[in-house]
């Protein structure tokens, strides 16, 4: 939600670690099946966000969202942002409807570790442009995914992810950023999604144990965002379609683990999470 401070550098994980963050990342891959399998037209926002609160409580996972500071606290465990809406949306009494693009944000702490993930799920039948612009959406953050292990450096990450949102006539947002991710939510380094004078300024080395949130935001047309009055949610100045999509990643040395996976998040024989007890 906000950036990190950029003067700290990144906290590296262990491999025991980034396991520990896994099984945070499993929940929040939990949350998000709910959400996608809740949202369909006629349902209301707020009854998507608790859903998922109610899950959280189950296993005893901390919502990383609800009382995020601000100028007024975050008041839910989960950022739902319809259409024009880029980030930040705040549940409510909003009824989804057919052609509507969601953008479904969560994050919790489990056992003392974070992990975060954004999906963006059509509303029944969308139209081809808003289609097209969430392919592209996923396709970006697949390229991030893809290069982090062949690099040496962020930038040149964000540069192929940029590239291939220009190419096809979208625009990255620039307001906003990826973090790292670990004991807390934001932690070092930011993590842009593109590549101008400042990031260069900020860029920084891949290497094993680096754990990020990365989340590509793809506008329709203009990049440009503005702040509605809640002082949450932001939506595009042109007020045409985003999209958002994020994972949370770890760095090793034979690869990427994609925290926040989907696989081996769903298998009822496996056992369910254990909260350990309170210090």
């Amino acid at each position: 939600m906000l950036k990190p401070n950029a003067n700290r550098p990144p906290e590296l994980k262990s491999a025991r670690e980034i396991a520990l963050m896994r099984e945070a990342g499993k929940l929040v891959a939990r949350a998000l099946k709910i959400c996608r399998e809740m949202a369909k037209p006629g349902v209301k926002t707020i009854e998507i966000d608790q859903a998922v609160e109610a899950f959280y409580a189950k296993y005893m996972a901390v919502p990383l969202f609800k009382g995020y500071p601000g100028k007024t606290p975050f008041p839910a465990v989960t950022c739902l942002s319809v259409n024009e809406q880029v980030v930040h949306g705040i549940p409510g009494q909003r009824v989804l409807k057919e052609g509507d693009l969601l953008k479904i944000d969560t994050a919790c702490k489990f056992n003392g570790w974070c992990a975060d993930r954004a999906i963006t799920v059509p509303i029944g039948t969308i139209s081809p442009e808003k289609a097209r612009l969430l392919k592209i959406g996923e396709e970006t953050l697949q390229i991030a995914i893809d290069l982090l292990p062949r690099r040496k450096w962020w930038s040149q990450v964000a540069s192929e992810m940029q590239r291939h949102v220009e190419k096809a006539g979208f625009s990255v947002v620039t307001s906003y950023v990826g973090h790292g991710i670990g004991r807390t939510m934001h932690e070092n380094p930011q993590v842009p999604n593109y590549v101008d004078h400042e990031t260069r300024k900020s860029d920084f080395k891949l290497e094993p144990g680096l754990t990020l949130a990365v989340e590509p935001m793809v506008n329709m047309r203009r990049p440009e965002v503005d702040t509605l009055g809640d002082q949450w949610t932001v939506v595009t100045r042109d007020r045409l379609a985003s999209v958002h999509v994020e994972h949370t990643l770890a760095l090793t040395s034979s690869g990427v683990v994609i925290v926040t996976a989907d696989e081996g998040a769903f298998d009822d024989d496996s056992p369910a999470p254990v909260a350990a007890p309170p210090v």
